[in-house]
């Protein structure tokens, strides 16, 4: 956890000095309550900048939901948080977005931001418009969180092919690539 926090902090912090977004597919159970978490964490610790994060996937929202609901599962670190009277996944900076229209309003952001959206793979949801609408701004930075199958979208581009195809279109990858 601390490597990966680390590395998070470490794009975000780089991507931000270039006034780019960070967009990041992750799977809509478990990794992107994590990831919540984590940039909760550095948020709080100001180890990143006070930049907008969203998480922009129905079902991750609906997840967060029922995460939120238990707390009993959750670890010592998350427990200490609650006991600090601190939701571990809401913070001022973190908007959660259901909605279609405000999911397309992200694409007109013109401030450095944190996109988190589903499928972790990028084969379907709103990670393809957000791809689409990123990849070849060389400020912005793609990062994958998660492991990649063969013949997916997410592959194609951590394995570094410079051209990519997102509904039926191509696009140079020209956005940072990390993992």
């Amino acid at each position: 956890r601390d490597e990966s926090g680390k590395l998070l902090r470490q794009v975000i912090n780089e991507t931000y000095k270039h006034r780019g977004k960070v967009i990041i597919p992750a799977f809509a159970v478990g990794r992107t309550q994590d990831l919540v978490l984590a940039l909760h964490i550095l948020s709080a610790a100001k180890k990143i900048p006070d930049l907008r994060i969203f998480v922009d996937s129905p079902l991750a929202v609906d997840v967060t939901e029922i995460f939120r609901a238990h707390p009993e599962c959750y670890d010592e670190e998350t427990l200490a948080m609650l006991q600090q009277n601190k939701n571990p996944f809401g913070f001022n900076r973190l908007t959660y977005v259901r909605d279609v229209d405000d999911s397309k309003g992200l694409n007109f952001l013109r401030d450095s931001a944190v996109i988190i959206s589903a499928s972790g793979m990028c084969e379907s949801g709103r990670i393809l418009h957000h791809l689409k609408n990123n990849i070849e701004d060389p400020d912005n930075t793609i990062l994958f969180s998660g492991f990649q199958a063969e013949n997916t979208l997410g592959r194609r581009i951590v394995d570094g092919n410079r051209r990519v195809r997102i509904f039926g279109e191509e696009y140079d990858v020209r956005a940072k690539v990390a993992r």
